[in-house]
Order: structure tokens, then sequence, then C-alpha cells
């Protein structure tokens, strides 16, 4: 059970953000994430967006840095991964 991080090179907002997943379950990155501090409202369906000013405090609290590729192939290969079809759908649901 390993909650990760990637570098923060997402710009938005007047900053640039990271993602922080876990990759084995949500319960375990909900924990993680409040613990160190981080509201549920940077809670995006599979992962956190953290601003970069708090990338080297969470790494510090145990998060693994790792490059976004690797993020994202093990996020894949733990079943968590939110695909851009279901984020979608999830978003934006189809009217009735």
């Amino acid at each position: 059970m390993t909650v990760l991080i990637d570098q923060p090179v997402w710009p938005a907002h007047g900053t640039v953000w990271s993602h922080l997943v876990s990759d084995s379950s949500l319960a375990e990155l909900h924990a993680f994430a409040e613990a160190n501090g981080i509201p549920r409202r940077g809670f995006d369906l599979d992962h956190y967006d953290v601003p970069q000013r708090l990338h080297d405090a969470l790494v510090a609290a145990g998060a693994h840095p790792v490059g976004n590729r690797e993020l994202v192939l093990r996020l894949r290969a733990s079943g968590l991964r939110v695909s851009a079809r279901e984020r979608a759908a999830r978003t934006h649901p189809p009217a009735s």
C-alpha cells in the first residue's frame, strides 16, 4: 500500500499541481490526504490535485515521488483509475 505523488507540472490557477494517488485503495488515499490537511474538494474521482507548495511536505509525510507516467501506470494497475469516458459521464451525466 503506497501513496504516490508526481512532479508538480500541471498549470492552473497561478501555480503548478501534482497528482496524489494510492496504488491500493481510495480509503488509504483519503486518510493520507486528511492527515495532511488536503481538503476533500481537491479530490477528482481517482486522485487529489495538490499545489506545488505542498509537494515536499507530502513527500516528507510518506508520499512516494514518481514520474508522471509511472503514476498513471500504477494507478491503472491498481484498478482505481477512472477513464476519460467514465470521468465525462460522472461529471456531465446525459440529460433525461
